[in-house]
């Protein structure tokens, strides 16, 4: 398999289409080596347009969907990032490339582990994984500039939207299935946020969070 073709085609044929024009993100596409966040059972699998598993019931998303989250978290040089879900550590990967600092999160002590693995091979530094439940957030550290939550989410959770700094964004897939939404929310103002949902995609749930009853009254 002739990898950097391979990854040119995923490049080209999966993530350009979908509307990820930003020249920085492609060239990070280009340089962060994917295949080596991926389990060596699917390492087949790196460039392929689908969600691989990782076991314990998560995955890593398919290349578009995160291509697309990480051009719409639109993230800067000087910011510090919350990442909800670590999974193999390749979007953390991704995100410490354009951040001043990345704080990891993520409830399966084994998915930690393989994450923290992973981004010491790629040689990062500035990116910090935490076993811990996503959903409480990192409040003594923040707040943030920017918070990711790699997977779906029921309903954007209040708790991570207090840890955004004003001007601060977080970006979730948010809904439940067949139709979820990428929500980008910025916060504006001590409480007052602007959501907007560029886009359509299904993902699987973040663990931690709270599903809302279906029983009216």
């Amino acid at each position: 398999m002739n990898l950097e073709q391979a990854r040119f085609n995923m490049i080209e044929q999966q993530i350009r289409p979908w509307d990820v024009l930003d020249t920085e993100v492609l060239h990070l596409l280009s340089v962060v080596k994917r295949e080596d966040f991926v389990p060596l059972a699917h390492k087949a699998l790196a460039f392929v347009d689908m969600e691989i598993p990782l076991g314990h019931a998560q995955v890593m998303l398919a290349p578009r969907v995160e291509a697309r989250m990480l051009q719409d978290a639109a993230v800067q040089k000087h910011e510090k990032v919350l990442e909800i879900g670590s999974g193999s550590g390749y979007m953390t990967a991704l995100l410490a490339h354009r951040a001043q600092r990345v704080i990891s999160l993520e409830i399966n002590p084994e998915l930690a582990t393989m994450a923290r693995t992973n981004l010491q091979k790629a040689g990062i530094h500035n990116a910090e994984v935490r076993n811990v439940d996503g959903s409480i957030g990192a409040p003594a550290e923040g707040p943030f500039d920017v918070i990711m939550l790699c997977g779906s989410v029921a309903e954007a959770p209040q708790t991570l939207l207090s840890n955004l700094k004003i001007g601060g964004r977080l970006i979730a897939i948010v809904g439940n299935e067949p139709m979820m939404r990428a929500t980008l929310i910025t916060r504006t103002g001590e409480a007052d946020f602007k959501t907007s949902q560029p886009w359509d995609t299904v993902a699987p749930r973040l663990l931690g969070f709270p599903e809302p009853s279906h029983f009216t009254f």
